[in-house]
């Protein structure tokens, strides 16, 4: 029986992986897309392809994710409490895309975590010290993105201040796919290891492995799900970050995505997950700010603040009721 929980945790953590990719989709193409530096279609299948890619180049992240939180050999009933936690973390991204809200996958992932281990094993399973440091990337990565997003952009500011707008748009609007290619496989290199954490967790919960080592065919279906997700597209979370947020021309564009690409790379070579969505999102911010700050439209970036906040604490307790919903009707 065990064997077929385990695949119950494979689906899932694949239709996170999957869910992820659509969801934040908008990350590497929403502003090359709203300066028609890329067609859609095209600017998805690149996102795709390059996401796939990001994702069989790392595995220092799913290690982190893996252990960071709790240690899976320690719990009893850990296949359990990562079917709670995956439940949870899928609810709150479809419940977030189809409000259009760019909230955050890894957020929603870490507080599920966090609360179907709380509810399944107790809070001394927590591992206090992982929990922290993953929370201090996730806190303190939008905050560097807006500084750089900011700088970068006030850098060009100076640099073509003389240039005429149309002949800077049009060098901008060809860097913009290259920046996007270096977005999308960034997002790859974090984002989809948060998946193959998840499942190595399970495994060894399961005492299938003894190591955090992220078997090969862990690797490519958790990079195939990613990019099929990401494949589908995201649209109603592209229209936010691409245009509700201030109008992006493509020397903007070119500094959010060259900022936050940065940002997030640096993150998975230190092997902490950071939201992607956060840490663009704010990029794109800072590029705004820089721009004129009254071009930024503060009240959407509040309803984006408001998500971000709420969502761990959310995904908590959603996370806790789905383990004792399950306990109430399985007897784990």
């Amino acid at each position: 029986m065990e064997i077929y929980i385990l695949w119950v945790v494979v689906f899932l953590a694949l239709s996170f992986d999957f869910i992820n990719g659509f969801h934040d989709t908008a990350n590497a193409i929403a502003t090359s897309v709203s300066t028609r530096a890329l067609k859609p279609r095209i600017a998805i299948l690149m996102a795709a392809v390059m996401n796939f890619l990001g994702a069989i180049t790392f595995t220092g992240v799913a290690k982190t994710i893996g252990s960071g939180v709790a240690d899976p050999a320690m719990l009893v009933n850990g296949v359990y409490i990562v079917i709670a936690a995956l439940i949870a973390a899928i609810a709150w991204n479809l419940i977030t895309w189809w409000f259009g809200i760019p909230s955050s996958s890894s957020h929603a992932l870490i507080g599920s975590l966090t609360g179907a281990v709380i509810a399944g094993a107790g809070l001394g399973h927590v591992n206090a010290g992982g929990l922290l440091d993953i929370l201090k990337a996730l806190i303190f990565s939008p905050l560097l993105a807006f500084g750089l997003g900011f700088c970068v952009m006030w850098l060009l500011k100076i640099i073509f201040a003389k240039k005429s707008p149309h002949s800077v748009n049009h060098r901008f609007r060809m860097g913009q796919v290259v920046t996007a290619m270096f977005q999308a496989f960034s997002h790859g290199t974090n984002d989809a290891q948060k998946a193959m954490g998840i499942i190595v967790f399970a495994l060894v919960a399961a005492g299938v492995q003894d190591t955090m080592d992220v078997p090969l065919w862990v690797k490519i279906s958790a990079a195939t799900a990613m990019a099929l997700g990401t494949s589908v597209g995201g649209w109603k979370i592209i229209k936010t970050m691409g245009t509700k947020i201030f109008k992006i021309e493509p020397i903007n564009g070119f500094a959010a995505d060259m900022s936050s690409a940065l940002i997030i790379m640096s993150a998975t070579l230190i092997h902490l997950p950071v939201s992607t969505t956060h840490v663009i999102t704010s990029s794109i911010l800072g590029v705004g700010s820089a721009k004129r700050f009254r071009a930024v439209r503060w009240s959407v970036a509040g309803r984006i603040l408001i998500a971000w906040v709420i969502t761990i604490p959310i995904t908590v307790l959603l996370a806790m009721c789905t383990y004792w919903v399950m306990d109430l009707f399985l007897a784990i």
